[in-house]
């Protein structure tokens, strides 16, 4: 099979396509997928950098991601599947192939009539968005705030706040010329990393950037408010910031969300396809590519241009 590893950490130069790989085998818990489509997610493009929890992925590595496809093989103790369903996943590595191993819990079926692409662009991504709305509870007239508004979660997690009734939206991204795009998603306003003010303060932020972007997410955070923290870009703040301002950061990942809460997973897949399929929630693709041109992909994330999804096709 085709595969794509990297055998030192760096930028999309270091990703290698592998044309003669051994198929995996599926363990207890994993089911074995035919990709159609492979979802290109920020988290996974840093661990090329060797970004990933403890300094890096052991060498060679191949990113994670999500993908979709047909169950081809199940592990042992696998229930719920069969050979022949079309799933989404979630896969933490691996990911860049043709035949990939994916975590049974966090696969969900793919609706008849609907697209592998389109699963991709809308599940993972909006769980992620799904998961920090429903982290934060906003409630009566409650703002949010979401960084990286332009994003594959970000612009899902505009629509999503809207859809749950926020009354002020604020989109914040790197560029103004994703502006449109995002006015276009609902936002209520549109500011850029580099400005001054980014307005009056909200209650929530939703942030999925961190890094040095993390001290003035939590500054536009109003008294008592929270901010949710779902990025992989790390970052630190002020102690007592939060002590002065009553503010509160929670963390959030999705393989602890699905885990702890599988009812509440499934109910947020439902709603998802739910809210797609009556046209209420637009899951935005910005470009597929083959597999083999996976460092382009990665060039298009890193450099923040992406408005919604990038696909791989193997």
């Amino acid at each position: 099979m085709r595969r794509v590893r990297f055998h030192t950490y760096g930028g999309p130069e270091v990703l290698r396509v592998e044309e003669e790989a051994e198929s995996p085998v599926p363990g207890p818990g994993e089911l074995l997928v035919r990709t159609e489509a492979i979802g290109v997610t920020l988290p996974c493009v840093r661990r090329t950098h060797g970004d990933g929890k403890g300094g890096g992925d052991p060498l060679p590595a191949m990113p994670g991601g999500e993908i979709a496809g047909e169950v081809v093989a199940l592990g042992p103790d696998v229930t719920g599947f069969a050979v022949g369903d079309r799933v989404t996943s979630v896969t933490f590595q691996g990911s860049y192939a043709e035949l990939v191993l994916a975590p049974a819990v966090m696969a969900t079926v793919i609706p008849d009539g609907a697209s592998a692409v389109e699963a991709v662009a809308l599940v993972r991504s909006g769980q992620v968005a799904l998961a920090a709305l429903s982290t934060a509870a906003p409630v009566g007239r409650e703002s949010v705030l979401i960084t990286g508004a332009a994003s594959a979660t970000g612009h899902l997690a505009v629509q999503l706040a809207k859809l749950q009734g926020v009354p002020r939206v604020v989109a914040a991204v790197g560029s103004a010329d994703k502006a449109e795009f995002l006015y276009g998603l609902g936002a209520d306003e549109v500011v850029t990393y580099d400005q001054d003010s980014w307005g009056e303060p909200v209650d929530i932020v939703l942030d999925g950037v961190g890094g040095e972007l993390l001290p003035r997410a939590l500054a536009a955070v109003t008294e008592g408010g929270r901010l949710i923290f779902f990025n992989s870009g790390g970052g630190t703040v002020p102690a007592f910031e939060l002590l002065a301002g009553a503010k509160t950061i929670t963390g959030l990942t999705m393989r602890r969300f699905a885990t702890v809460n599988p009812e509440r997973y499934a109910r947020h897949h439902a709603r998802l396809w739910e809210l797609a399929a009556s046209g209420q929630l637009r899951a935005a693709v910005h470009t597929e590519l083959p597999l083999a041109e996976a460092a382009k992909a990665h060039e298009i994330i890193e450099s923040r241009a992406n408005l919604g999804k990038v696909v791989l096709r193997p």
